[in-house]
């Protein structure tokens, strides 16, 4: 029997314990509770005249089934629950707080592609959309894919993406069972439901179609590595074995993709490394002809290409940091000299998405971190910048399929704005709201400020930082909790977007900020280029210097401060705590990225080869040298940590699994403090955590527990 309920049962028997002498006691108990302790078996690797000593080496199975390391597993998910057993009540509140205001009965906007138009509608508490069509001018809905029926019996489930076939009738569409980025294809007759006997599997989940109604193409990966490095092409009605490979990349530092051009005429091959990219075409209208390269491969050379009638809108870092936009004629793409300006590189300016249609070109760039949408019309030559309600937020054009359109959709939030639809009119520039996202429980914007500052780190330059707060509980005294969110690499801008559970947090006098460190591009790909490889230390830098320029700024308490980053970001807060530790009370590190040395140098682990031009490859001394220097899992030193809560996810493909439970394993043997270090392990998910509408934040009511848990806020 468990000991705590057995004490409280001996009380009820004897009458002869109060009730606080009952919590008391159960709660002695459970400060009582140790922690796994893991094996040591030491593993020595050594490079470049270095050893290094991996005592948790043995966690690392690539088949998920070894018993001794799932017993810990389920060890640290057990101690996890008792440590935070006092929270339970407290973690269902939050839950049920989150998901209270989330409206249940819920629709994507329909979006029109050849005559059809297409919606996501979610009904009650089911944790999946049903995906529903009707021909435009009808009113009769048909159900494509309901994933609430294709998710039973399945722990995970995750629809990948579907597309529908030139005449309408047919659907490609993939699922992910496991969490690994490992999708099946299969096809489904509009007409009649049937399904048909084809399946693709091991793919990266994207089927492009042919003209033809008959033949796709699609990537195919390697399951050790997933990387996509083959292009198979799949006639309708045959076994994927008479599949035809069609173009092989050899060249692992690059990731593959498949799409189509929107006028539907080409199907592009991308392929993209930190440092260069390839573009190869194929006209729809003939599946069975060969790829062919859009412009030969060159050093340095990043682009993305747009199809917009006999031409090609080339984006381009070609003689521009910050990227510029040309166009070519698509009978001389591969001829630079034919290439003409039509937006100029500018030193100031980052010229970060374009969309081209018949009418105009709609581009967003960013200057100083500022964020605007620039119409150029084709016709006039003239431009016009399109209008937002706040001076920061965040915006993408998507839901754009058609070049025919007279307007353009832009997805829009900000820190006190929920995620809204707008339609904007490409020759006036008029704005049309299609919708925005309902908050229950009473939301009201008016209650909420957000603000951008600019902190200066150590060398100097100036960081941008995103804050939001509740006006009537900030009075910038200093004395308010602090929860402070980045990310930080691969040139990600983490853009100041709505969340209806950080509500959670600001209801409750936290002050939420964003800081945009090196690495991101928010201001420009300099800004990119100083955080990465070489420059990696000025990442952590940045986050520490924010930091202390909040609460110098009396934005946070000095002591309620929490530090919160996921994946890449978990590397971060994996630097910042071995950096910095006595600046936090917590820390939140999901999916971390933190045994840098030993997983870039093993290219069977998915990612690693593909991702030397952002760290650097240890195999080469400076780089090593460099890598190890931050190396969160190599600088773990004898000192005092502050509370730590890890999760990750068994099947995770993007981190694998044992690096955070490496992490945690050695942090528990090196820290000197008494502070928590808790860890999760969710056993049927991956990178992305669990699937589903609601399940996924359970895990968000659990770190806001533990964050309110150390402020000594239990309601």
């Amino acid at each position: 029997m468990n000991k705590i309920l057995m004490m409280t049962g001996l009380c009820l028997l004897a009458s002869a314990c109060s009730e606080n002498s009952t919590n008391e006691v159960a709660e002695e108990m459970i400060n009582d509770v140790l922690a796994p302790v893991a094996k040591k078996v030491p593993y020595e690797m050594t490079l470049h005249g270095d050893t290094r000593v991996d005592d948790y080496y043995w966690m690392r199975d690539d088949e998920r089934k070894d018993p001794e390391m799932l017993a810990h597993l389920e060890a640290e998910n057990a101690y996890l629950k008792t440590k935070m057993a006092h929270t339970e009540e407290f973690q269902q509140n939050l839950y049920d707080e989150i998901v209270g205001r989330i409206k249940q009965d819920d629709s994507s906007v329909p979006l029109k592609r050849r005559g059809y138009w297409y919606q996501a509608k979610y009904d009650g508490t089911r944790e999946y959309p049903v995906h529903v069509r009707w021909a435009d001018g009808s009113e009769e809905q048909e159900i494509l894919f309901d994933e609430n029926a294709m998710a039973e019996g399945h722990g995970y489930f995750d629809l990948g993406s579907y597309s529908i076939s030139e005449d309408n009738k047919i659907a490609a569409f993939s699922t992910d069972l496991v969490s690994r980025r490992q999708y099946s294809i299969e096809f489904k007759n509009l007409d009649t439901g049937e399904i048909y006997g084809d399946k693709l599997i091991n793919t990266q989940g994207t089927a492009v179609w042919a003209n033809d109604n008959e033949h796709v193409f699609y990537v195919k990966i390697d399951v050790q590595t997933l990387l996509g490095q083959e292009i198979y092409r799949h006639k309708l009605g045959t076994d994927q074995s008479e599949d035809e490979l069609v173009y092989k990349n050899d060249d692992e530092t690059f990731y593959m993709y498949l799409s189509k051009s929107r006028d539907g005429s080409v199907i592009l091959v991308n392929q993209t490394s930190t440092t260069q990219s390839l573009v190869l075409t194929l006209e729809a209208d003939d599946p069975t002809a060969e790829f062919v390269p859009f412009l030969p491969l060159e050093e340095n050379h990043e682009y993305a290409v747009e199809k917009l009638g006999d031409e090609y809108y080339i984006y381009t870092n070609w003689d521009a940091t910050n990227f510029r936009l040309m166009k070519v004629s698509a009978d001389t793409t591969a001829d630079k000299s034919t290439w003409v300006d039509v937006i100029p590189h500018r030193e100031d300016v980052f010229l970060q998405d374009a969309t081209a249609f018949d009418s105009a070109l709609v581009v967003k760039e960013k200057e100083n971190g500022y964020t605007r949408f620039v119409v150029h019309s084709l016709a006039s030559g003239e431009s016009m910048e399109l209008s937002f309600d706040d001076p920061v937020f965040s915006a993408n054009m998507s839901g754009n399929p058609e070049t025919t359109s007279d307007v353009v959709r832009i997805g829009y939030s900000s820190l006190t704005t929920p995620y809204s639809v707008y339609e904007y009119n490409l020759a006036s520039g008029e704005r049309n709201m299609l919708k925005q996202d309902e908050v229950l429980g009473g939301f009201d914007p008016s209650n909420y400020q957000s603000e951008r500052i600019f902190v200066e780190a150590r060398d100097g330059k100036q960081v941008p930082v995103s804050i939001v707060y509740r006006k009537d509980m900030f009075a910038k005294d200093g004395n308010n909790p602090l929860f402070q969110y980045a990310y930080g690499s691969y040139g990600a801008t983490i853009d100041p977007s709505f969340s209806s559970p950080r509500l959670s947090l600001l209801d409750r006098g936290v002050v939420y900020a964003i800081a945009h460190i090196r690495g991101s591009q928010m201001l420009g790909r300099p800004w990119y280029e100083d955080g990465k490889l070489f420059n990696k230390k000025n990442s952590f830098y940045d986050f520490i210097d924010v930091t202390k320029g909040l609460t110098a700024g009396n934005y946070g308490h000095p002591e309620k401060i929490y530090a919160m980053g996921g994946s890449a970001g978990g590397l971060l807060m994996g630097g910042v705590l071995n950096m910095a530790p006595e600046l936090y009370l917590g820390v939140g590190a999901h999916v971390p990225f933190v045994d840098v040395i030993t997983t870039m140098l093993d290219a069977s682990i998915p990612l690693t080869t593909g991702e030397w031009d952002e760290w650097g490859n240890p195999a080469q001394k400076d780089y090593y040298d460099y890598m190890l220097s931050y190396s969160p899992y190599d600088q773990i030193e004898r000192k005092d940590y502050p509370n730590i809560l890890v999760t990750t996810g068994l099947w995770d493909s993007q981190v694998q699994y044992f690096e955070p439970m490496k992490w945690v394993a050695k942090l528990r043997e090196y820290k000197t403090d008494d502070n928590l270090l808790i860890f999760e392990t969710d056993m049927e998910a991956g990178h992305g955590g669990a699937s589903g509408r609601f399940k996924r934040y359970k895990q968000t009511a659990l770190e806001y527990a533990f964050y309110f848990d150390l402020l000594g806020i239990s309601e």
